[in-house]
């Protein structure tokens, strides 16, 4: 049943809520004017400026039920909890002493996609190549926006209260990322492997050809290709990385890719620690402690890539204080005994009645899954190997993007060599 506002509208679902937000955006574009962005300058505290702030509370007034509708202005609490150019995050509470109405939440997170849709790192492009990565950012945004609403209304993500052009309000969720080591715990490998199959057996609205991942990887090619730096250390970093002959070695992973079965299923494309949160209160559940978050990499795409890039995602450790900000450890992949029972794993929860079949099938499809698996984790490195060239350009964000570059296609090498291909 939906909740009914006090003047006797009801609350529109989250798909109801974002149609209308994005016909607003879209309408913003086609005639030719900037969305509506706003500043956000942090201070010490961690509070935001007054303008954003402003903002804030009149989005959770009217997009937000109960306490919310009737909150004084002074009263309303918010804090910043990450800043930057894109997805920036606050924290919107109800002050402690004020009454809840009805079933609102007493806190809410407040995303918003900053002032920058788009990634180029060709500063000398003309104007319609530039209004065209407008409009491929702006569409991305709304697809992202799409599928946030979609798996809230599933419970598979956290809840949508409301959308606007300029961003979201979602549940705010006491929790914490995984950390890289805790991805091989036994009990957690096996809850992301029953997320992920469940996330692969959903029925999206999208396009369901598998064009993101060798479409994306061709796009960022070509930006590498022409990317040109200025710092002397990048371009030898660089110059060792296009000696690999990108275009070539692309071609030969195409052709392996294509020898090797895998269905297509609609995919987070970004499985890591990250995006992974255990639910504050439930740490020592036996199940559904874990939530998936950040779904702007999903598409429909083949599933060895999904489970080979969170296989990856193993070896990395973000969390490390110096330069490069990042650890790599080859040998943390998963073992081929952490890998079967990951599979076994997904399977029980993809595949009906898989707990039934004999061992010798159970076996025979085992074998074949790591086959693809490993053979799609070689896709994963050259994705993000690229994708990290150009942020190397483009970011702002102090990370060691043309270390992790370079790791991530020594990775791709070594893969493939142990791999015998």
């Amino acid at each position: 049943m939906k909740t009914k506002f006090p003047c006797g509208e009801e609350l529109p679902n989250s798909l109801e809520l974002l149609l209308s937000s994005a016909g607003g955006l879209m309408t913003a574009q086609r005639g030719g004017e900037e969305p509506e962005t706003v500043e956000i300058r942090e201070k010490q505290d961690n509070v935001p400026d007054p303008k954003t702030r402003r903002k804030a509370y009149r989005w959770c007034k009217e997009f937000l039920s109960g306490a919310w509708r009737v909150l004084e202005e002074e009263r309303f609490r918010i804090s910043v909890i990450r800043g930057g150019l894109s997805n920036m995050l606050f924290l919107c509470s109800l002050p402690e002493e004020e009454p809840s109405l009805a079933n609102e939440p007493r806190s809410v997170l407040l995303r918003l996609y900053g002032a920058i849709l788009q990634m180029s790192c060709n500063k000398g492009e003309n104007q319609e190549t530039q209004r065209e990565n407008f409009f491929q950012g702006a569409e991305a945004m709304v697809m992202e926006s799409v599928m946030f609403a979609i798996l809230a209304e599933r419970d598979l993500g956290p809840k949508l209260y409301g959308i606007f052009p300029q961003g979201r309000l979602e549940q705010f969720i006491p929790s914490r990322k995984l950390e890289t080591d805790e991805l091989s715990r036994l009990d957690i490998s096996a809850e992301i492997a029953e997320k992920m199959a469940r996330f692969h057996g959903m029925n999206m609205p999208f396009n369901k050809e598998p064009k993101w991942l060798f479409g994306t990887m061709e796009k960022y090619q070509k930006q590498v290709l022409k990317i040109k730096f200025t710092r002397e250390s990048y371009t030898r970093k660089l110059n060792k990385i296009l000696s690999y002959d990108l275009p070539k070695e692309m071609k030969t992973l195409r052709c392996i890719l294509e020898a090797t079965h895998s269905p297509v299923v609609f995919c987070h494309n970004d499985c890591q620690e990250g995006n992974i949160l255990l639910l504050n209160g439930r740490e020592n559940s036996e199940k559904q402690k874990l939530m998936l978050i950040d779904f702007e990499y999903s598409s429909y795409n083949y599933r060895g890539f999904d489970i080979g890039n969170h296989f990856c995602e193993w070896i990395y450790d973000y969390t490390y204080e110096k330069f490069p900000f990042f650890k790599a450890n080859f040998s943390k992949y998963p073992t081929r005994k952490q890998q079967v029972h990951f599979v076994n794993s997904y399977l029980a929860a993809f595949q009906p009645g898989f707990e039934n079949i004999s061992n010798e099938e159970r076996t025979k499809m085992e074998n074949e899954m790591l086959i693809e698996i490993n053979r799609f984790a070689l896709a994963s490195h050259f994705f993000w190997g690229l994708w990290s060239i150009i942020q190397a350009k483009i970011s702002s964000i102090e990370f060691g993007y043309m270390e992790y570059a370079l790791a991530r296609f020594d990775a791709y090498f070594q893969q493939k060599k142990k791999l015998g291909l």
